[in-house]
């Protein structure tokens, strides 16, 4: 359920279609900044946007859930490549729409200067567990782009994230905001949710938008935040860690995953929250 102090301002925004956000603002190759907020703080943000905002509405809807499954290889190959800041870095995923049953298999590369290109194949609902049906599209995908794990290497799921979007248009600089609220993430033995937190992320093609700005003004910088890596890493203290270790301490500190009642994969030793 959307936060009920963000559904008051989102009712005062002019709504927009989504024919249109993706005809107007698709950004497949943008520059992508992200904020970690309070959802306390929403209503201020909110109530600030430029006159001419308009928010995504499908069918009176302003609010929409999302569900990513997250795809690696036994050596997470995926994972690393972002936890050791190579130059170029890759995800693949499917995304689902749970309100539509809509569903995509992507894959999302970044490249220099924070670039980021993502490939995109309608999918199944029924087959977002798996890659097998679309793993020509990714492996071409990522050969497009001079990517690709070891030949024949599996790419299996390793993480599910559960979240509700919110999407603004703004169109001086054109540019596309999501905000992400009630995120959970699942690896399949623990889940972690962080009911107090909310994603912002900011989509232009270059220069800082209005939200940028508004969020500066109120001492937030942009933060280096993955849901599949911050999520994993989050989950599994084992793992390294750098790029999101301060993230990690400053806004996940104070979340306990839990364990997951039926899990479906072999049991880990809890991970322990550290502030350390």
């Amino acid at each position: 359920m959307i936060p009920l102090s963000i559904a008051e301002p989102l009712t005062g925004l002019a709504p927009v279609g989504l024919t249109e956000l993706v005809e107007r603002a698709a950004l497949h190759t943008r520059i992508d900044r992200k904020y970690v907020v309070a959802v306390a703080d929403l209503p201020y943000l909110l109530g600030r946007l430029p006159s001419d905002t308009r928010v995504l509405d499908i069918d009176g809807e302003r609010s929409f859930r999302y569900e990513s499954v997250y795809f690696d290889t036994p050596w997470l190959v995926s994972y690393h490549r972002a936890a050791y800041r190579r130059r170029r870095r890759f995800k693949v995923r499917t995304r689902t729409y749970l309100d539509s049953d809509r569903c995509w298999l992507e894959v999302k590369v970044s490249g220099a200067r924070g670039n980021v290109t993502k490939h995109r194949l309608p999918y199944r609902p029924q087959d977002r567990t798996t890659v097998r049906p679309g793993r020509d599209f990714v492996d071409h995908a990522l050969l497009r782009e001079a990517l690709h794990p070891s030949a024949g290497s599996p790419l299996d799921p390793v993480l599910v994230t559960g979240y509700r979007r919110v999407t603004l248009l703004l169109p001086a600089p054109l540019s596309r905001i999501t905000i992400d609220t009630g995120l959970t993430w699942h690896d399949f033995t623990h889940t972690l949710r962080t009911p107090d937190l909310a994603v912002v992320e900011t989509k232009s093609t270059a220069a800082a938008t209005p939200v940028d700005r508004l969020l500066w003004q109120r001492g937030s910088r942009p933060v280096r935040i993955s849901k599949y890596a911050t999520g994993l890493a989050a989950l599994r203290p084992d793992l390294p860690d750098a790029p999101w270790r301060r993230t990690l301490r400053w806004h996940f500190c104070a979340v306990e995953p839990a364990v997951d009642p039926t899990p479906t994969a072999t049991p880990r030793p809890e991970p322990e929250a550290s502030c350390a």
